[in-house]
């Protein structure tokens, strides 16, 4: 029988204990390896291409969605299922565009999660049942949205880039937890604010809490 073989990836060693605790219960799937950050994640999914990357959002540096837009760039084959605290409509549409597979909630524990994983090595889309079947209607284009909204008109690079200025990085911190350079990080930079209308970096940060590109926990 043939496995289906999982990078986990969050930032709580804990978390990442359990999940792995739970995965190796289950003689149909294989822990690769794990990740402690979106970096690390993307590094580890282009050298070994799991079947299923198990991927949390709210990692420090490059997050979930940003590391997805990685992987799919250099693997589109590789499924990204991810595990979030978050139940948020906009911020679960978002990820829905960046080609996941499928999106569940943490408190969903055990057979849930197996049943999810197995349900996207099949090939199918899972989504967590709390979740209304509007936000699919909404991904899958039955519905048109009467303004568009200013955050897709950014390429994935800089939709990378306004999260890690919103988490206060530098433009030399960008570059290098980017690969790119200083320059290069700057015209980003510069590209967003046209995009968006925004000019100073306060207000890119407000605008990326508004749409819930970083969570801030109360």
């Amino acid at each position: 029988m043939s496995k289906t073989r999982i990078l986990v990836a969050d930032d709580h060693a804990l978390v990442r204990e359990g999940i792995i605790a739970l995965l190796k219960l289950h003689d149909d799937i294989e822990v690769l390896a794990e990740a402690a950050d979106g970096k690390e994640t993307i590094e580890k999914a282009v050298k070994l291409r799991p079947d299923i990357v198990l991927m949390d959002i709210a990692m420090p540096g490059l997050g979930g969605l940003e590391a997805t837009l990685e992987i799919k760039k250099a693997n589109p084959d590789i499924k990204i299922l991810v595990l979030s605290q978050y139940d948020d409509r906009e911020y679960i549409s978002r990820l829905l565009k960046a080609k996941v597979s499928g999106y569940i909630l943490k408190h969903a524990v055990g057979t849930d999660l197996i049943s999810a994983i197995r349900a996207v090595a099949r090939g199918e889309f899972y989504l967590y049942s709390s979740i209304t079947s509007s936000l699919v209607d909404d991904y899958l284009g039955k519905k048109e949205l009467a303004v568009e909204d200013p955050y897709e008109r950014l390429t994935d690079r800089e939709k990378q880039v306004l999260k890690l200025i919103a988490e206060g990085n530098s433009h030399k911190e960008i570059a290098v937890l980017l690969n790119i350079s200083v320059k290069t990080a700057v015209a980003h930079f510069s590209n967003i604010q046209e995009k968006l209308g925004i000019r100073p970096r306060a207000g890119l940060i407000k605008f990326a809490i508004q749409r819930r590109i970083i969570q801030i926990d109360s």
